[in-house]
């Protein structure tokens, strides 16, 4: 990350959500101590078990048990993945917040792609996938969602669905986010860009998923996210209430570690 001053770089929050993720949440968390610890001193690892009924719980109590640096916040029922996020951002209490989600498809060693990116003048960095690694359908689907948001809610970014994001806590302290389900990352990016925030972008590889199955992009949910986006185009695009903040037209540096 560049920095305005020689001190200590900003602190790190990664955070991943969870559902029935045993078979990848062990490994990811390992990679993403590792890899923070080579950013920054100042670090910690969050995973949001939201009322997964395999053994993650099991898995993240003992890997907390070795890790001093993890922590883990368990949702008794499962909320969402949008209330997944929800309480990952309001976990997160260091600089600068990154997240992506427990099925392995992304390598959280590639913080290290995004870090560099977030200067003095981005409050967002937003990954894209190089290639996307899934089923047919699933590519069919994810282009033409993608393709319908895009045009829908004007939101210059080319992956909207990718995540695999860090961004400035502050960020939060201007937008609030409310959905609950997967269009969440829609009303985070359309809300982020009405405000005002700089967002790049840095490409990322995706993987094929080797553990569980998607929990959005299936057939038995497209009607459903159909009639979450349509609510969502109408609150963002024609309501317009988010629209009452006032836009960024400054951006503080962020606060450093202490050396």
């Amino acid at each position: 990350m560049a920095r305005a001053d020689q001190g200590s770089p900003p602190s790190l929050s990664v955070f991943f959500p969870a559902y029935n993720d045993s078979g990848t949440i062990a490994s990811l968390v390992i990679t993403a101590l590792q890899t923070a610890a080579k950013l920054t001193p100042d670090y910690e690892v969050i995973v949001v078990n939201d009322g997964s009924s395999d053994s993650t719980a099991q898995i993240l109590d003992e890997l907390a048990r070795i890790y001093p640096q993890l922590k883990v916040v368990t949702h008794e029922v499962n909320r969402g993945y949008g209330g997944a996020l929800r309480t990952g951002f309001a976990s997160a209490i260091k600089d600068v917040v990154f997240y992506t989600d427990g099925d392995a498809q992304y390598d959280p060693s590639e913080i290290t792609a995004l870090w560099p990116a977030l200067t003095p003048g981005v409050d967002l960095v937003n990954g894209y996938k190089i290639s996307r690694s899934d089923p047919l359908h699933r590519i069919i689907i994810g282009r033409i969602y993608h393709h319908t948001v895009k045009r829908l809610f004007g939101i210059p970014v080319r992956d909207t669905d990718c995540d695999f994001r860090m961004m400035r806590r502050t960020i939060f302290d201007r937008v609030r986010l409310e959905r609950t389900s997967g269009v969440i990352c829609v009303e985070m990016m359309k809300k982020i860009h009405d405000a005002g925030f700089r967002i790049v972008e840095v490409p990322v590889h995706h993987y094929h998923r080797a553990f569980g199955r998607s929990q959005f992009f299936n057939f038995r949910r497209l009607f459903k996210t159909a009639i979450d986006l349509s609510r969502l185009w109408v609150e963002l695009v024609i309501v317009r209430r988010h629209r009452t903040v006032e836009p960024v037209t400054s951006r503080e540096p962020l606060r450093r570690s202490p050396s």
